[in-house]
């Protein structure tokens, strides 16, 4: 198909579609936009392509020649080339995967789940409303609401509001009453920082028996034949990393394969020659 496209033609500026994600939503994102542009038929043949990368415009290079007659001959070839990526987008069970960590503050947690019902297509209110408060921890506001029957988001997202600002300016008000007087943006952030680092547990041995798998192994298998005493709180810890998570403590911040309570617990057991019969019975665990 030949089209003379206009010297005061624009193409659609928008992300182009890799072919990874559903095709409907870019297929439309493209017509809303085009049609402000009171292009032809024509012409929305030519610009279509320059919105397609990676897989995507490989798909339409390979288009035999002549074999597009219409704007909706492409976009029906289009839709049924990368239709299967239907399938990947997210749906609404996949909220009840936002949780809210259990260090994370309230406004975060909402941002996050915001952010989430965007990704999913034709999310009714009803599932909207459980998932968010399915994944709120357990707290004063999930008390101030597990007594009301919410229907509305708006409604759950205003109680939050008011909640996030009550806590805000409490905060504030104590703050105010002790003398205390915030420092510059900067300063705040790097105590913050060294706050947030976690204090280095003292060894508690001179030397750690080798181990033959990893300790995140080691931990995951004793449980099942040792009693594991329970972890120390750990103070002086807001937050921490969220990508590294100790399964002994149960909280983000640090690896399980760097935890020294862990490693005192395992040290201990292996001189009690506990941890003999479990090595030899794990060597086949990766490491």
């Amino acid at each position: 198909m030949k089209a003379k496209v206009p010297k005061k033609f624009k193409a659609p500026d928008m992300t182009q579609y890799d072919g990874t994600s559903d095709p409907s939503h870019h297929l439309s994102n493209f017509s809303s936009r085009i049609y402000l542009t009171d292009a032809s038929d024509a012409i929305h043949c030519k610009a279509f392509p320059t919105t397609l990368t990676k897989t995507a415009i490989k798909w339409f290079n390979r288009l035999p020649l002549r074999s597009i007659a219409s704007f909706d001959d492409l976009a029906k070839k289009f839709l049924a080339r990368f239709f299967i990526q239907k399938d990947k987008a997210m749906h609404a069970p996949s909220l009840l995967g936002v949780k809210q960590g259990d260090r994370e503050s309230l406004r975060s947690y909402m941002e996050r789940f915001n952010k989430a019902c965007l990704d999913i297509q034709n999310l009714s209110t009803e599932a909207a409303v459980m998932g968010l408060i399915n994944g709120l921890r357990k707290g004063p506001f999930t008390h101030s609401i597990s007594n009301k029957h919410l229907t509305s988001l708006n409604e759950v997202q205003e109680r939050a509001k008011k909640y996030i600002n009550m806590k805000e300016n409490c905060q504030l008000g104590e703050a105010s009453k002790s003398g205390f007087s915030y420092p510059s943006q900067n300063k705040d952030k790097e105590s913050r920082e060294k706050e947030d680092q976690p204090t280095e547990k003292p060894r508690k041995y001179h030397n750690y028996t080798p181990l033959w798998v990893s300790l995140m192994d080691v931990y995951k298998k004793i449980c099942n034949i040792e009693k594991i005493p329970p972890p120390h709180p750990i103070k002086h810890k807001r937050g921490g990393s969220r990508t590294e998570y100790c399964e002994y403590h149960r909280i983000y911040g640090h690896p399980t394969n760097e935890c020294y309570d862990l490693k005192n617990v395992i040290e201990k057991l292996a001189q009690e020659g506990k941890l003999d019969r479990f090595i030899t019975n794990t060597r086949d665990i990766p490491k």
